[in-house]
C-alpha cells in the first residue's frame, strides 16, 4: 500500500490529529492502553509562498504553514487499580542541534502549573517523552529504546519499586525511536506498527511515498495506514511536503555556509596568531639582541675602565 511519508513533520502531524489513529499509535509505543487522548499542538508553524518548482496552488498568494512538530498530549490510562492522567510529550527531530530545544521544552513542562491535577491539594502529572530521531546519536544501535527510573539503596543496592508521588513528579520516561534503525527490522508489533516510517520503502524520487506492507500490518492498528493513505491522497500535504523539502534543504545550505564561513574564521585567526606569534618572535629577537648589546658595552666600559687604572698606575 502507498502512503504518505510520516517523515515529513507536515504529514506526522496530520497523522496524530485524528485521535483514534493518535491513540493506537501512543499506546502502542508506551506499552498502555490510553482511554482518551487530548491534544494540543506545540508546534511551531512557519508560513511560506509557493515558490518556483513547487506545485501551485490555485490561488497565486496561498500561504501554506510547514509544521515543526512538538506535540502534547493529555492521555487518560487504564491501569490494574483504575485510572490515571499523564501528559504524553512527543518530539521529533532532524539535526542533533534539536538536543537542547528536547530540554528547554521538558523544563517548560515541569513548570507549567497545567501539568498539574488538585487531589485536595496540587500534584503533578506525570510525563512521558517520546522522541522520534532522524540521525545517528550515541545510543544503542536497536529501533526502540525505553528509559525508566529506578530507585535502590545506595548502600546495600537493595532495588524498590519506582512509584510515589515524589518520583513519578520528578522523573519522567522515556522512548526513543531511531527511525534509521528501523530498516527491516520486523520482530514485534511495535516494529511493525513503526514501519510505516521506514524508509528503504521509498518509492519515489521526491522522497514523499513510500510502499509499505499491509498484510504484516497488525489488523487492530492498520487505521495508521489508512490515515497515511488519506495524507497521501491530499493534494494540500503534498504540497506541503515539497515545500518542506525546499525549506530543509535552503537550512542546510545555509548551515554549510555558516561551517564554510565559521572555518574561514577559524583559519584567520589562526593566521592572525600565527602573524602576532612571528611579530611576539621578532620583538624577543629585537629584545635579545639589545640585551647582547647592552651587556657588551657594560663589558667594554668595564675593559676600558680597568685600562684606564692599569694607564694611571704605570704612569706613577
Amino acid at each position: 500500500m502507498h502512503i504518505a511519508n510520516p517523515i515529513y513533520d507536515v504529514v506526522f502531524k496530520y497523522m496524530l490529529e485524528d485521535s483514534k489513529t493518535a491513540k493506537l499509535f501512543l499506546s502502542a509505543i508506551i506499552g498502555e492502553k490510553i482511554e482518551e487522548l487530548a491534544f494540543s499542538a506545540q508546534e511551531r508553524i512557519v508560513e511560506i509562498k509557493p515558490v518556483f518548482g513547487v506545485a501551485q496552488s490555485p490561488a497565486a498568494n496561498e500561504k501554506i504553514p510547514l509544521t515543526v512538530c512538538r506535540l502534547d498530549f493529555s492521555a487518560k490510562i487504564k491501569t490494574e487499580t483504575g485510572f490515571k492522567t499523564v501528559i504524553i510529550e512527543l518530539q521529533k527531530a532532524k539535526y542533533l542541534t534539536d538536543l537542547m530545544r528536547f530540554r528547554r521544552y521538558l523544563g517548560l513542562h515541569y513548570q507549567s502549573a497545567d501539568n498539574s491535577y488538585d487531589d485536595n491539594q496540587v500534584k503533578a502529572r506525570e510525563i512521558y517523552c517520546i522522541y522520534f530521531l532522524d540521525y545517528g546519536m550515541d545510543l544503542p544501535e536497536r529501533p526502540v529504546l525505553k528509559v525508566n527510573y529506578k530507585v535502590w539503596d545506595a548502600y546495600s543496592g537493595d532495588e524498590f519499586p519506582a512509584s510515589g508521588e515524589f518520583i513519578s513528579g520528578l522523573h519522567h520516561r522515556s522512548w526513543i525511536v531511531q527511525i534509521h534503525q528501523l530498516k527491516e527490522r520486523r520482530r514485534s508489533e511495535l516494529e511493525k506498527i513503526l514501519s510505516v516510517f521506514d524508509q528503504s520503502n521509498i518509492t519515489d524520487s521526491t522522497k514523499h511515498i513510500l510502499d509499505v506492507d499491509e498484510d504484516i500490518f497488525p489488523e487492530e492498528y492498520r487505521e495508521i495506514i489508512r490515515r497515511l493513505r488519506k495524507a497521501m491522497e491530499d493534494p494540500r500535504k503534498r504540497r506541503e511536503m515539497e515545500l518542506e523539502d525546499d525549506i530543509i534543504k535552503e537550512l542546510q545550505d545555509k548551515e554549510r555556509q555558516i561551517e564554510e564561513k565559521s572555518k574561514i574564521i577559524v583559519d584567520m585567526g589562526k593566521a592572525i596568531a600565527d602573524k602576532d606569534q612571528a611579530i611576539a618572535d621578532k620583538d624577543q629577537t629585537i629584545a635579545d639582541k639589545d640585551q647582547t648589546i647592552a651587556d657588551n658595552a657594560k663589558t667594554i666600559a668595564g675593559l676600558e675602565k680597568e685600562i684606564a687604572e692599569m694607564k694611571l698606575k704605570s704612569e706613577a
